[in-house]
């Protein structure tokens, strides 16, 4: 009888996983990470790429306006299995403390890009926009 029941008991809990895991906003949550609290995806105005002092470098500069006056902006490489494309760098903000003071202020942050360029270059991932940038390769 106790086989019996384990086996039901096991069987419910497949079905009940099943019938979460094929329902879109689950598995949309399942699979999403969680949301930092203490870092964000900020906006920004022009991003380019110039070359650096030694040849075949190349160095991303990116400027906008932060919202808080003591907000670290940061760029922040993707991680891939695979070279992909364009190589994907995120700009972020984050509040050290967790308090912002609410007074935009621009920024200007550079990341020099030895070995995170795709096969055709870098995309320059923003709040509410991106840009893709091609790099040569030679």
């Amino acid at each position: 009888m106790k086989r019996l029941i384990a086996i039901l008991t096991t069987a419910a809990m497949g079905a009940a996983l099943a019938i979460c895991l094929t329902t879109p906003a689950t598995a949309e949550t399942l699979t999403k990470p969680p949301g930092s609290s203490s870092t964000r995806l900020i906006d920004f105005e022009e991003a380019r790429v110039i070359p650096g002092i030694i040849p075949n470098t190349f160095i991303l500069v990116v400027r906008g306006e932060k919202p808080y006056l003591n907000m670290r902006v940061e760029l922040v490489p993707l991680r891939y299995v695979h070279r992909p494309d364009y190589w994907g760098i995120e700009v972020t903000g984050r509040l050290p403390g967790g308090v912002g003071l609410p007074v935009t202020s621009p920024y200007t942050v550079s990341l020099p890009l030895d070995g995170i360029i795709g096969y055709r270059g870098i995309e320059v991932i923003g709040a509410t926009s991106s840009k893709r940038i091609d790099v040569p390769l030679t």
